[in-house]
Formats: C-alpha cells, structure tokens, sequence
C-alpha cells in the first residue's frame, strides 16, 4: 500500500521567525532567489554566446538555429517538470530531488564556464539543466506547501512571499551576467551563474534544519508490488531510445534540426495527450468533462500568450543587440539588461493588480474575458514594436523605449492571464487528475515555446516588420475571439467562477 502523508500535520519545524511565517520559508526563499540568479543569469546572455563570431568569443551558431535551440531548450524544461514531479512523488521525495536538481544545474553552468567547452558544453549543459530544472523547479513550489497545515490561513500569503524571491532573482541576474559578459567575456558571465547556483545549494543544505521534515517523504511512493513493471517498462524504454539514437548518429541523420522538430511535436502532442485521458477516463464525471472542455480555449489561449512573452528573450532579445540604439553618453547599455524589465514590472504592478480585482469583488471580468485581455496585450506588445520600422526603417537604430514599452504591456497582459489561469487550473481540474492538471497547466509554456522554435528563426531586419505585425495581429485577434466565446466557455466551466 502506498504510505498516506497527513495533509493537516505540521512539520516539525519552526513556524514563525520570518516575517510571521516558518522560517523553513528563508530557507526555501534564498535557495529559489539564488537558482533564479543562475538560470535567468545563464539565459540573458546564452543567445548572445550561441550565435556570435568565434573572434568575438561566441561559438559562432547560425542565428536562426540559435533562436529555436533558445526556444526549444525552454520547451525542454517546461517538459521535464512533468518527470521531475513524478520522480519526487514516486521515488526521492520533493526535498532530494532539490537537492540533486540543484547539483544538476550548477553542473550546467559549470559546462558553459569552460572557454574551451565549445559546442560539446553547450549541449551538455543543456542536457544538465534541463533534467535539474526538472527536478528543484516544481518540488521546491511542493516544499512551501508541506510547511504549512491545509488549515493555516498564513499559506498563500506564503506562496506570495516566495513567488517575490523569483522575481528579485531574474531582477538582479541580467544586470549583473550582462555587465560581467560585456566587461569581461561570456564565460565570466556563466561563472556567476554557476557561482550563484552553489550559494543557493550551500544555504539549502546549511539552513535545511529550518524546514523540519517537510517534503522529505515521497507523497505516492512505489509499492514492492510495483518496483519491477515500473523498472521494467523504464529499461524497455531506456534501451529503445539508446537503440534509435544510436541508429540514427551512426546513419548520419541525428542534427540538430531533428532535435529541434521532435522536441516541437512532443510540447505539442503531450499536452492533447493530457486532455484526451483526462475526457475518456471513467474516473472523470460528467460535470468534470464539462469543466475539462472549458479549459482546452484557456489552455491554448495561455499557449499562445506565453509564445510572446517567452519571445521576449529571443526575438526582442536579438532586437536588442541588433536594432537598439544602446548609446546613453559615454555609457553602452548592456542589451541583456532588457530582460530585467519583466520581473521589475511584475513587482511593481502585481501588488495594484491583486488592489484593482479586490475592489471589484463580484463585478470583475469572468476568467475567460481576463484570459482574452492577456492574449490582447500580449499581440498588441509585438504590434507596438512594427512602429521603429515603419517610421524609420530596419537600418535605423531605435529608440530603447520601444522595447521597454513592449516588455511592460505584456507584463499587463501576464498580470490578467498568468496567476488566473493557476487558479482555474485547481479549479477546473477533476479531482482524480488534480496533480496533473497543474502540470498540463506549465505544458501551455512548453507548447508555446516549441512552436516558437519553428518561427522564430525567420525573424531578422528583412522580415522584422511583418513578423511583428503578423504574430502580433493574430494573437490580438485570438483574444477578441476568445472575449466572444467566452460566454460559452463560462456556461461549460458550470458552478466554476
């Protein structure tokens, strides 16, 4: 039988010595704070590493190539969420697989940090990362919960306490990779990545004793009766995908190019495989079906929303570098610094958000209206950015603030879409599927981003305009349609507000 876990009990740790809340959460706090500084450190400048000259210590990718491996290694880490959260229930429990996931990436950066790595550390640090990610990202969110009883009224203020340790983390890390990378060189700036990812380690170990025994027991774990099918089934596969792979480097046929398009289809194809079980499972029930359906527009209006914002470190990213007046005086600013933006405007806005949809109690939008004011803010964002083109063409430096306007309307539309959809997603999942559906909740990002990966690398000077308009127009226009439906999206969703 698998080992029940007391939703109520209180871990033994210590539940007040940070600001009112177990000081468990410090712990948990600094080690996200610090892992955010190493991941959004090492992916405000790896675009910049990929596709630069050799001379001018990059590794020379083509451009368009290094766009969709941007694209598709964030679809990637989306994805392997999905396993980590199995092995943590499963197998580890929440706190090891921390543990290893941060050692995992540290490993990562420590790759890209080599100057004589060359392509051979870019894969493996891809490689490196994306299975660590896999295993902290989703377990340490696990972990804050185990801190608190259902019951302690403290919990969500919690979660928003620790929801600020990301964004001062992906705050801090562009300005300070970006001015090592640009003072220094590219391996200087992966260095404090991986530097800031041994912190968050070292705290997570030294302060550990703070969080009790919270998340050190695997929530489902694996029966004696279930050990080998399982290990089984995992070996068959194991030895199928060495054997495909294998066959396929000795054929000459395994490139780069076909990572990029299986990886596009699986984001893809494992969120509609989500929804297909969760429709034909007996364990759903009629009212359930119903609320199920109702997600599907949501999910694939988030999927299109997150293919802007996820954008913003790939294609404005490279509008940064490459089409951005970055002169103020003597000073040049670093084009990595563009991504400090967003998380700068989520502290600053979430707070008048969460005001704005509190006075308006009863009155305020229907989720499937908010989810049709994000999708719009976020095409408006990209059609806001055609405008240096067509007033002073693509060999015209332009203006940063076109950029900065960009990042803070899609902020606006993140603000309506983003912490709605976590909260329709508990709501709208039917309850044998309850873990899961949150995790079909993160695929949205990961479907975004590989569909990204096959668009992205037509994006330059010669296409900018269009490209902009036309991803922009259609996202807008996806967000009107989703406003008029949202009316029968609204009846599906039931007793659902």
């Amino acid at each position: 039988m698998s080992q029940a876990v007391d939703d109520d009990a209180v871990p033994d740790a210590p539940q007040s010595g940070f600001f009112g809340h177990p000081r468990g959460l410090a712990t948990l706090f600094f080690t996200e704070l610090w892992e955010r500084v190493s991941y959004y450190g090492m992916r405000a400048i790896l675009l910049y590493y990929m596709y630069s000259a050799v001379s001018k210590g990059g590794l020379g990718i083509p451009q368009g190539t290094a766009s969709s491996l941007m694209s598709i290694y964030g679809s990637a880490v989306f994805m392997s969420g999905v396993i980590g959260g199995w092995i943590a229930d499963r197998l580890l429990g929440s706190r090891r697989s921390i543990f290893i996931g941060g050692c995992l990436i540290m490993c990562g950066h420590i790759c890209l940090a080599i100057p004589t790595g060359g392509l051979v550390a870019l894969y493996l640090s891809m490689i490196f990362i994306v299975l660590g990610t896999g295993l902290l990202k989703p377990n340490i969110s696990n972990v804050v919960g185990d801190l608190y009883s259902r019951r302690d009224a403290r919990r969500d203020a919690g979660f928003s306490i620790f929801y600020m340790s990301t964004n001062i983390g992906a705050f801090i890390a562009p300005i300070v990779v970006g001015a090592l990378a640009n003072g220094y060189n590219y391996h200087a700036g992966f260095s404090f990545a991986a530097f800031g990812m041994a912190l968050a380690l070292v705290l997570y170990v030294v302060l550990g004793r703070w969080m009790g025994t919270a998340g050190t027991r695997a929530h489902n774990p694996i029966t004696p009766a279930e050990r080998r099918p399982i290990a089984t089934r995992f070996g068959i596969g194991a030895i199928v995908v060495v054997l495909v792979l294998g066959g396929m480097v000795l054929g000459g046929v395994f490139t780069v190019g076909w990572v990029i398009d299986i990886i596009s289809v699986l984001s893809v194809a494992l969120p509609v495989a989500y929804f297909v079980v969760m429709l034909r499972s007996p364990r759903t029930t009629p009212d359930e079906r119903s609320r199920v359906r109702a997600y599907i527009p949501l999910f694939v209006g988030s999927m299109f929303f997150w293919m802007i914002e996820e954008q913003g470190s790939v294609v404005l990213a490279t509008f940064a570098k490459q089409r951005t007046n970055l002169h103020l005086g003597s000073f040049d600013i670093p084009p990595s610094w563009f991504q400090s933006i967003n998380p700068l405007a989520i502290v600053l806005l979430a707070p008048l958000f969460a005001l704005l949809w509190t006075k308006l109690g009863d009155r305020q939008p229907r989720t499937p209206r908010k989810f049709a004011a994000g999708m719009f803010l976020a095409g408006l964002s990209y059609l806001l950015m055609t405008g240096p083109g067509l007033i002073n063409g693509t060999s015209v430096p332009a203006s940063p603030f076109w950029l900065v306007g960009s990042f803070v309307i899609v902020i606006l539309g993140e603000l309506c879409l983003s912490p709605v959809g976590l909260s329709a997603t508990t709501k709208l999942a039917p309850v044998a599927f309850a873990s899961q559906t949150m995790s079909l909740w993160f695929l949205s990002d990961a479907a975004a981003q590989g569909i990204s990966a096959q668009i992205v690398p037509v994006f330059d000077p010669d296409t900018e305009v269009a490209y902009f308009a036309i991803v922009g127009g259609v996202i807008a226009l996806l967000g009107v349609v989703m406003y008029l439906i949202s009316p029968l999206i609204t009846k599906r969703m039931r007793d659902v507000n």
